[in-house]
Formats: structure tokens, C-alpha cells, sequence
């Protein structure tokens, strides 16, 4: 009897043990079909919805950032930063002196001014014609919205062709905007502009006067699907209605839930200007114009100012500045104020701004899409925070060549000179079209 237990328990373990080899290795958009406990019996979650957060090591001494708002009203600083209890993994964090945000010479200009032109000069209601919908394949939605925009040009395209360059990968989890932007200027005949701080009376602008504009989202997944939590998206605008009080996008992703057949259609769907204020702005309201060569004068005339990097990131920053003020436990708000700051080279006080995010809650998926939380960092000295933020993205998931490089990084600064080689030679593998990896390698002699 003893036998036939012991007998039993080890075909049981035996069989779990091959099932669980079995399920690990198969692509990802297989093993998405399975439930929800089968995917995490494989692949697990992180403990934590939110990216690893602030933390001080004993030597370090307090943070003492008090981080004061660029003054659109007079300086009013906020509470010092500190960091709240956690259970997650803690950043070592150097002894930092006090940093404080205060205006440049050439931040002169209001955020009201950025809402360029007014709406009472557009049509009530525009639509762009001749899309050929493309349903993605799995964590295909750039290649797949690429596709999409390519159509109104009669560029046919699949989303496999465009993938090839942009993700040649499968397994790759995001497309960023400059990928995206890159590929349309490097392999066809059109141009595009990849752009931050849009605002809806310019996508309507935009649409009017038929430009197709690719929006980059956060996104909640509805109904059935919840569970999968925050992912980053892009869709592809291509009009609006104002009686309806939204735009009409191309979603390349159709929901299989039976429950959520309305959700999307070949012939695109409405997404509405409240969801648009929400889920754009968690990506700082990035947006890829695509363009015919001939009409850039004319694009460039109805950007603005916004059209030169500059002026761009300063508008950027005042507006995620007041919405701090307005908002100040929305961590996507300081994400993007840390990201304007750090573009236009103010890497301490971005450093800080990045940590005030980090304390409020950042969804564990934020560094699969956005990477200025790195480069700020290794400005900064802090390569450590990189590593183990990059290992947390990493950990169950090695698909991030961004992260891979940004480790190599700091491993580089470190002094780790072949733990950095490994980092740039995994990222050069996983994409060699990712010419930093690719120029970190050669840098070291391979």
C-alpha cells in the first residue's frame, strides 16, 4: 500500500514537473491562453502591483529633496521627500544635498498657451478614410498600429513586415515611439514626428486637415480581462465627433471575451475625450504624426512652437508641473515632469522627481515602456537604483533590450566591465537593430 502511494505521489510529480517544462516553454502569446493560475503557475507576477520603491540604506542618512514647483504662481515648496513603509525591494540611495526646481530664463511661456488653436475654428466632427484594420498578434499592437497608419498612405503592409525591423523578436513587449517614428522615415517614403504634451484642440487640428496621428495610452483592460492590469497601448486616430464627445480611433486589439464584442470592430471604435485625458496622459501625451514629405511646412505651421525639442519639453514640463500641483498623488504626473526635466538636462532635480513617483506608485509594467527613470539616474551616479530596477523588469520576463543596455550601463560605471559586456551582448541579441547595444558593444572591442 505504502508503495502504490509513494508510487502515486512521484507520477504526480513527475507529471507536474513536465507539464510545468512543458508550459515554460512556450511562446508567451500560446501560454496567454491558458488561465490566469496556469500563466502564474509558469511565469509569475511580482508580489507588488507598483515598481520597487524608495528606500535609504542605513549609511545614507535622510533624503532632504524638498522638491519646490516651477513657479507658474509664487514658490510654494511641498512636503520634504520622504519615503513611505514598504515591504518591496529599497533603493540604496546616496547622502544627496537639498535640490530644488526653479525656473530657467526661457520657461516664460503659459500652459494655457499650449492648447493651440482654439477648437470654435474646427468642424464639429472629421474622419480620415481607407484604413485597412490589422488584429495584432500577441504584444504586437506597434507593428500592428503601424501597419494601420501606412494604409491611408496605400503603403500595404502586415504587421509581421513592419515587426521584422521594429520588434524581430516575438517575445519583445513594447515598440517605442522612436521605433516607431524610425521606421516610418527609414523604410518607406514618408515621414513622421514623434511629439509629447499634445493636447486635444491640436489632435483635432490635426485630424482636419488629414493627418493621421498614432497616440500612445495607458490602458486598464476591461471586463473579463481586468486582471491582466496596466498596459501601455497605441492607437491610431483618424477622426472625431463632438456630439459624441470622443475621437474615432484604429484599436488593433479586438478582445476575445464574448461579453466585450463591442468594444472594437474592424471599422474602428469611438474613444472619448474623458478616457483620453486619463490614459494619455499617462504617457505624457505622446503622439506620432505621419506625414506625406511634401506637406511638412504645412504640419510644422500647425504644431507651433511645440515642433522644436526645446520648446517641446518646457511646455511639457509646466504642464506636468501644474498638475502635480492639482493632482499631487498621481505618480504619472511626476513621472512626466521627471522625464521634461531630464530631457532638457536638469537630471538632479529629475532624479528626485522620478524617486517622488516611485514613493506614490508606479504600475511594476512603467519601465517596459518609458526609459527616462534610467538615463536620469546613471546622470546622477545612481547605478545602483538602475540595477535593481532593471532586474525587477527583467526578472520572468527578459524581453527589454532598453533594460538590458541601461544595466550594461551601470555595471560599465561600476567598474564590471563583463557583467556590462553581458548585458549589451543579451540586448543586442534580443534586438540587433538597437544601435545603443550595438555601439556599447563595439565601444568595449566586440
Amino acid at each position: 500500500m505504502r508503495k502504490s502511494i509513494i508510487g502515486f505521489l512521484l507520477i504526480v510529480v513527475v507529471g507536474a514537473a513536465g507539464g510545468w517544462m512543458l508550459l515554460n516553454n512556450l511562446p508567451s502569446r500560446q501560454l496567454a491562453r491558458f488561465p490566469k493560475f496556469v500563466q502564474n503557475w509558469v511565469i509569475p507576477e511580482p508580489e507588488s502591483a507598483t515598481l520597487p520603491t524608495v528606500g535609504i540604506v542605513a549609511d545614507a542618512g535622510a533624503i532632504s529633496a524638498e522638491i519646490t514647483p516651477i513657479p507658474l504662481t509664487p514658490i510654494v515648496p511641498t512636503p520634504t521627500l520622504l519615503p513611505s513603509a514598504t515591504s518591496l525591494p529599497t533603493v540604496a540611495v546616496t547622502q544627496q544635498t537639498a535640490i530644488v526646481i526653479t525656473p530657467t530664463a526661457t520657461l516664460t511661456t503659459s500652459v494655457a498657451a499650449t492648447a493651440l488653436p482654439t477648437e470654435t475654428t474646427l468642424p464639429a466632427s472629421t474622419r480620415i478614410d481607407g484604413i485597412v484594420h490589422h488584429q495584432q498578434d500577441w504584444n504586437n499592437c506597434g507593428p500592428a498600429t503601424l501597419a494601420m497608419a501606412l494604409s491611408i498612405f496605400d503603403v500595404q503592409q502586415t504587421q509581421y513586415d513592419t515587426a521584422a525591423i521594429v520588434k524581430p523578436n516575438a517575445e519583445d513587449r513594447n515598440v517605442s515611439p522612436e521605433q516607431m517614428a524610425g521606421y516610418i522615415q527609414d523604410q518607406t517614403g514618408l515621414n513622421a514626428k514623434m511629439r509629447v504634451n499634445g493636447t486635444l484642440p491640436l489632435l483635432k487640428t490635426l485630424l482636419a486637415n488629414d493627418f493621421p496621428v498614432i497616440i500612445e495610452i495607458g490602458m486598464d483592460p476591461p471586463g473579463e480581462v481586468a486582471w491582466l492590469e496596466w498596459y501601455g497601448h497605441y492607437l491610431l486616430a483618424v477622426g472625431y465627433d463632438d456630439a459624441e464627445n470622443g475621437l474615432w480611433v484604429y484599436d488593433s486589439l479586438i478582445w476575445d471575451a464574448a461579453s466585450l464584442q463591442d468594444f472594437n470592430s474592424t471599422e474602428g471604435r469611438r474613444f472619448t475625450y474623458d478616457d483620453l485625458a486619463t490614459y494619455w496622459r499617462q504617457f505624457n501625451r505622446t503622439y506620432i504624426i505621419v506625414y506625406e514629405p511634401a506637406r511638412e511646412a504645412e504640419l510644422a505651421a500647425l504644431v507651433g512652437d511645440s515642433w522644436q525639442d526645446s520648446t517641446m519639453w518646457q511646455e511639457s514640463l509646466l504642464v506636468a508641473q501644474a498638475e502635480t500641483e492639482t493632482i499631487p498623488e498621481d505618480a504619472f504626473a511626476w513621472f512626466n515632469m521627471g522625464t521634461s526635466l531630464m530631457k532638457i538636462g536638469r537630471n538632479e532635480e529629475a532624479a528626485a522627481i522620478y524617486d517622488k513617483a516611485r514613493i506614490i506608485g508606479l504600475p511594476w509594467r512603467m519601465l517596459w515602456y518609458q526609459f527616462g527613470l534610467y538615463e536620469a539616474y546613471y546622470e546622477t551616479g545612481r547605478y545602483n537604483d538602475i540595477i535593481l530596477l532593471a532586474d525587477a523588469t527583467l526578472a520572468n520576463r527578459p524581453y527589454f533590450e532598453e533594460s538590458f543596455y541601461w544595466r550594461g550601463r551601470a555595471y560599465q560605471a561600476l567598474g564590471n566591465v563583463e557583467q556590462a559586456r553581458s548585458d549589451f551582448q543579451a540586448a543586442n541579441n534580443f534586438n540587433p537593430y538597437f544601435a545603443p547595444a550595438s555601439d556599447a558593444l563595439a565601444q568595449l572591442g566586440q
